[in-house]
This record gives structure tokens, sequence and C-alpha cells, in this order.
């Protein structure tokens, strides 16, 4: 079973920088040899969006208002995955979660499997 669980959200002032974090259980197993993470947000008021990816092959994609402050990364063995975030404005306030199993870097919900819980992040002006 693949679980990912985030931690690491909290509340910060604007300019700050907050460093998330997916532990994901069983994914490293998992039986297809390509993998693809990402990270998506909940902020009230807008659409579900995906906030940050990337796939076996390197290739990373991001939300463009979060491009140049927020950068993906995983674990080696694709057991961990984390989203730096730096420079944070009020705008980025909103529950963020992580999910995997995509086959190709997307920052389209639907292309994953397995979702986590999620984590709030407060981004105060």
């Amino acid at each position: 079973q693949v679980q990912p669980v985030e931690s690491g959200g909290g509340s910060v002032e604007a300019g700050g920088s907050l460093r998330l974090s997916c532990e994901v259980a069983g994914y490293s197993a998992n039986r297809f040899s390509r993998k693809c993470v990402g990270w998506f947000r909940q902020v009230p008021g807008k659409e579900f969006e995906g906030v940050a990816s990337v796939d076996s092959d390197g290739t990373t994609k991001y939300l463009e208002s979060v491009k140049g402050r927020f950068t993906i990364s995983k674990d080696n063995a694709w057991d961990t995955l984390h989203l730096q975030m730096n420079s944070l404005k009020p705008e980025d306030t909103g529950t963020y979660y992580c999910a995997v199993d995509c086959l190709w870097s997307s920052l389209g919900s639907p292309d994953y499997g397995y979702w986590g819980q999620g984590t709030q992040v407060t981004v105060s002006s």
C-alpha cells in the first residue's frame, strides 16, 4: 500500500521560507520502473492546482507563480520528497498535498494515483 504523509507545514510571515516533506511508504517498491511525484495545493477561493512535479527523467514542472521561489526534490530511493518554499507570499496560503505515481512530470491531478492528507501553510502579510 502506497501512503504519502506530508509534514512541515506551519505559519510564516511573508518573505519567509518553509520546507515541506512527504514520506511515501511503499512507493520505492512499486512495481513500475518509472517514478513521478508532485505537490498540489488548495488555496481558499481558488481551484485546486498543481505546484511542482518531477519524474524519473529529471523533468520538473512548476506553476508559473512559484517559479524561482519553490523547488521540488526527492531522495534517490523515491521514499521522501520535499518542497522548498522561499519568498513566501500571502497568496501561497493553503493546504498542500503531495501525490505520487504519475508517469510523466505533470501538474494535472488526474495523473496521480496516491495522495497524502495535506498540510496547512499560512503566510501572513
